[in-house]
């Protein structure tokens, strides 16, 4: 699938179509169906890939991941992560809402929300800070 048909797909996937694209990422109108025949810069592409918030490496076809996916180790280690936070907050006085105690259904509920933003903070800094040559 060649970059232009992944940028299709992608604007597909969100309904909406090349202009609307061109217009929201500030490119030239028409200038994705001009990527057909000419390569596009990496400037250009970087705009789209941080639209669609996959990777340059996708777009051009060279892997089927479309983010920057955390490995086994890392949700672990996200997992232990958001324990210690959990264990710290019972040890250093209790949590409380409105003045009353956190139920154990609310704790689960936190340690959600924690792991969720632990891993989303830690797929952006990857996304971020990941060399090309150890990207997928």
């Amino acid at each position: 699938m060649s970059t232009v048909e992944r940028i299709k797909k992608l604007c597909e996937e969100q309904k909406i179509t090349f202009a609307e694209l061109e217009r929201r990422i500030d490119l030239s109108n028409g200038q994705i169906a001009r990527w057909k025949k000419q390569t596009p810069g990496v400037d250009k592409l970087e705009k789209v890939a941080e639209y669609f918030d996959v990777s340059i490496d996708f777009l051009l076809g060279r892997t089927e991941k479309r983010y920057f996916d955390l490995t086994k180790k890392e949700k672990t280690d996200i997992g232990q992560e958001v324990e210690e936070m959990l264990n710290g907050m019972n040890t250093s006085s209790e949590i409380n809402f409105y003045g009353e105690p956190m139920t154990d259904e609310a704790k689960e509920k936190l340690a959600i929300a924690l792991q969720v933003a632990l891993e989303l903070s830690k797929k952006e800094a990857k996304k971020k800070f990941t060399p090309k040559k150890h990207r997928d």
